[in-house]
């Protein structure tokens, strides 16, 4: 029989179960005594086992009936749940997902999990509590324990957008001499001489392990810098008692599967005596696994409420997954019909034969309809992007030892798919600043009368034709004497005009690149690469982002995106015999302004007031070269009124043509530098619109 038929169901429903007990995982730390959560998430990790032993992924299958083992003694109020326990049902999952991504990249899903199924053996035979103290004696005198040269989501995006921006990343592993005395100092050059050629990602083991000299006589770190690879190998050599230096440049390509070669290095070092065991153990478990197990069964299905029985309902069978190429497809065709909906439109209009007009607009209707649908087709609530982060939060809390409450409210606010894609590595950006620059340590809070526990709250809604996104912390604020020092030492601002900055603007520096307030670079942050990746980000998604701070009280961030990309409300406008749009999104308003009300300051920048205010006028003819029109001859001039953030200005064109649903299409590699253009659209008439791009314009 062949099973690869069965592939992709087999990941959908796999990652759906891992996302599952990742969420039941974390509600039963919160009420470690309540059963029904145990309930929920031994039949999700009994599915799992079945389905991957019905595909024939002996490990993965393996891994989960040693988690079943512990869960069904939870259950059975055999076993209470303790940090030991938590931590290693935890380590399983990271695990079980490593194995689903490697099976999803083209591997067979083997990993050495002998170390996890040794802890999880132990917790069964009740020998956990006796070796919990020596493993812990034992994590501090065996560096390798504290090793792991893998790489996280947030890590990897890091190198790939260096990479992508022309930068050298370098795995780089630095050997000191045995005879070396002073490891921490020697390691303290290193990062020095390095840190001023670029930026430290990773380092393994963890940076405050490297300070406290908890490391053999070697360490290795993930690099970033604008130098040569021999430069950086020159300059770590040159620090003295380091022995050796082993430098590997990476690429995209080699990034794709680091991780799964660490694994591979890994299990190359394991005795095979262990795996026969374990791969052993699994066969003999799941010989009797269904065979159906692969299709989705009401016992699998994730419980919402947790303690209620799992019961089969008819609406269980209303749903079915659908290729997201598909939906794509399906998007482009509407598209291309809204074109010739609006030609017709204009054909009736010409011809005014009233069978013509009512079929248009019976098409028209029916066309609008449609549209609608499959907008809603494409809209996925956000919480696909929020599930991951309650794990996330809870880890770096612990990394960082403090505790912190998670909220998270607005989870099914519904995005574009496209919005969604891209919206998950800000989001992690903004959560982990919030977790180490914005919720204090344990004693900074008990010291400043705050409670032990620091809350962060992620947020989301909707509003008109956006939506918006809120991760607020009740942590210490943002100080505008630090963030103004820092800027001016690194030459972002001038003195002068820090002088003058409102405090929005001062908050917005944040986003420079290659700033940081961290006096120390850590695994989490201090390398000045994070916020800069998420303006930028935001920015190409059509959004923005404001930040709201009080000193001592606490850090709101708020991202605005939005609904969709793929359709938009336009204005159109004439300038000259060229037609373009702008959405509608960015436009404060239109109006007329008198030519001898149009002044010019500092050499010839033309300047309207506006509402108590004095905003520039740009001539977007000037800009975009039109040759057959000139602004500023007639008595009056139109404008539209644009806004982006905190920034506002004019915009002077030939004629208004009226508002519109645009399809938008990309321009193409060939024209996608075009400054101030974000797209095209094609009209009724068949001519081509550039769209404007309003944050190009006001930059």
């Amino acid at each position: 029989m062949d099973l690869n038929q069965y592939l992709s169901m087999f990941l959908d429903e796999a990652n759906d179960h891992l996302q599952a007990l990742n969420e039941h995982m974390m509600e039963l730390e919160n009420q470690p005594e309540d059963v029904s959560i145990v309930q929920v998430i031994f039949r999700s990790a009994h599915t799992l086992k079945g389905m991957s032993a019905t595909m024939g992924f002996e490990d993965l299958a393996s891994l989960t009936h040693e988690m079943e083992n512990v869960l069904d003694l939870v259950r059975n109020n055999q076993l209470a749940m303790d940090g030991f326990i938590f931590d290693t049902l935890f380590k399983s999952l990271d695990a079980l997902e490593g194995m689903v991504s490697d099976i999803a990249n083209g591997g067979d899903g083997k990993a050495d999990v002998s170390a996890i199924v040794k802890s999880l053996q132990s917790i069964v035979s009740g020998d956990h509590k006796k070796q919990e103290p020596a493993a812990a004696v034992e994590a501090e005198v065996v560096p390798e324990q504290n090793t792991d040269e893998r790489l996280d989501e947030f890590q990897r995006s890091i190198i790939e957008q260096s990479i992508e921006a022309g930068m050298t990343a370098a795995y780089i592993n630095i050997t000191l001499r045995e005879d070396c005395v002073l490891k921490a100092a020697r390691a303290y050059m290193v990062f020095q001489a390095l840190g001023e050629m670029g930026e430290v990602v990773k380092t393994s083991p963890p940076a405050h392990d490297i300070e406290q000299e908890k490391f053999d006589k070697g360490f290795s770190i993930f690099y970033v810098t604008t130098e040569s690879e021999e430069q950086v190998r020159k300059e770590v050599a040159n620090v003295s008692e380091v022995e050796q230096v082993d430098l590997q440049v990476l690429t995209l390509e080699a990034l794709k599967d680091w991780n799964a070669r660490i694994e591979e290095v890994k299990a190359g070092k394991s005795e095979a005596a262990a795996t026969t065991a374990s791969a052993g153990a699994a066969t003999a478990e799941v010989a009797d696994a269904p065979a159906n197990q692969v299709v989705r069964s009401p016992e699998g299905q994730v419980n919402k409420n947790a303690g209620a029985t799992a019961q089969a309902k008819p609406s269980q069978n209303r749903t079915i997954r659908v290729d997201i190429e598909r939906l794509d497809v399906l998007m482009n065709l509407i598209s291309e019909m809204l074109i010739d909906r609006v030609r017709l439109e204009e054909i009736a209009s010409e011809v005014k034969k009233s069978e013509l007009t009512e079929t248009v607009e019976h098409l028209v209707r029916v066309s609008g309809d449609l549209q609608s649908i499959v907008l809603k087709l494409r809209m996925v609530p956000i919480d696909v992007v929020f599930n991951r982060f309650p794990r996330m939060v809870r880890d770096l809390a612990k990394t960082l030892d403090k505790k912190v409450d998670f909220v998270i409210t607005g989870a099914d606010t519904e995005l574009d798919r496209t919005v969604i894609d891209e919206i998950g590595d800000p989001l992690v950006h903004l959560l982990r600043n919030s977790l180490d620059h914005g919720v204090e340590s344990i004693a900074e809070r008990r010291a400043t009368g705050k409670p032990e526990t620091g809350t962060v709250q992620l947020r989301a809604y909707q509003s008109g034709n956006h939506v918006f996104i809120e991760i607020e912390d009740d942590g210490k604020g943002i100080n505008r004497d630090i963030v103004l020092n820092k800027a001016i030492k690194n030459n972002v601002v001038t003195p002068e005009k820090a002088a003058t900055m409102t405090d929005e603007q001062v908050y917005q520096l944040l986003f420079a690149s290659g700033f940081s307030t961290a006096e120390v670079v850590s695994d989490i942050s201090g390398r000045g690469v994070g916020l800069d990746v998420v303006k930028s980000k935001i920015s190409a998604l059509g959004g923005h982002v404001v930040v709201n701070s009080k000193l001592g009280q606490g850090t709101t961030f708020v991202v605005q995106l939005p609904l969709t990309l793929s359709i938009l409300s336009a204005m159109l406008f004439r300038l000259g015999d060229e037609k373009y749009a702008i959405p509608l999104t960015s436009i404060v308003e239109t109006g007329l302004v008198q030519r001898e009300n149009i002044r010019r300051v500092h050499g010839g920048i033309r300047m309207i007031d506006y509402r108590d205010s004095v905003i520039p006028l740009l001539s977007l003819s000037a800009l975009f070269e039109c040759p057959s029109y000139s602004d500023f001859d007639e008595e009056e001039v139109e404008i539209i009124i644009i806004r982006k953030g905190d920034r506002i200005a004019a915009l002077a064109v030939d004629d208004f043509i009226g508002q519109n649903e645009i399809v938008l299409k990309p321009l193409g590699n060939y024209l996608k530098s075009v400054p101030g253009v974000s797209g095209a659209t094609i009209l009724g008439d068949g001519q081509v619109a550039l769209i404007v791009d309003p944050n190009a314009l006001l930059k």
